[in-house]
């Protein structure tokens, strides 16, 4: 079933599709980054195609294979009602590593979004709260980019006792904030 949605994506962009496969019954295809948000709501809203689950978004670097561009964003999406998938890919330049948001179409891509900011710093444009997810906000660089220096240390960053305090206590510090 799966093949059938490639062939539809094919029609639907045209050359902004780039690569499609289906190895293995995986069925995988790499767009232009400027259409992916019209593309994944497309997606999503067709009849037939109705992918209304983002598994997953994920980020490789393809810093060692010297690859361009550099990063490649990944979607994993699901159809509920068809029970067909699809691994959709957008190549990210480094000088701006930046694409669309599809937090508006699923919400938990809000999440990914602000996972694949923190460890790999790819930004989300219109993005409603992009923000460290993982890390504290002083944390210095994107861990998982190939060119993160292991051996990099951090600032060490103290917090006043009361906020440590409510926290361990359960309370919080009345905001939303808390040191996790």
């Amino acid at each position: 079933m799966s093949q059938e949605v490639l062939q539809k994506l094919q029609q639907h962009l045209g050359e902004n599709v780039l690569e499609v496969h289906d190895h293995r019954g995986d069925e995988t295809a790499t767009i232009e980054a400027k259409t992916l948000h019209d593309t994944c709501r497309w997606l999503k809203k067709t009849a037939g195609l109705e992918f209304d689950m983002l598994v997953d978004l994920t980020v490789v670097d393809y810093l060692e294979q010297g690859r361009t561009p550099r990063f490649e964003v990944v979607y994993h999406l699901y159809s509920i009602a068809q029970k067909h998938r699809l691994r959709l890919k957008v190549g990210i330049e480094t000088d701006t590593p930046e694409v669309d948001t599809v937090s508006d179409l699923w919400r938990n891509a809000n999440w990914c979004e602000r996972e694949a900011w923190d460890l790999y710093g790819i930004s989300f444009r219109n993005h409603p709260e992009l923000r460290r997810i993982l890390l504290y906000e002083e944390f210095e660089g994107h861990p998982l980019r190939k060119d993160y220096p292991k051996a990099k240390r951090q600032p060490l960053v103290r917090r006043p006792r009361e906020e440590f305090e409510a926290v361990v206590r359960g309370s919080g510090i009345g905001n939303k904030r808390t040191l996790i």
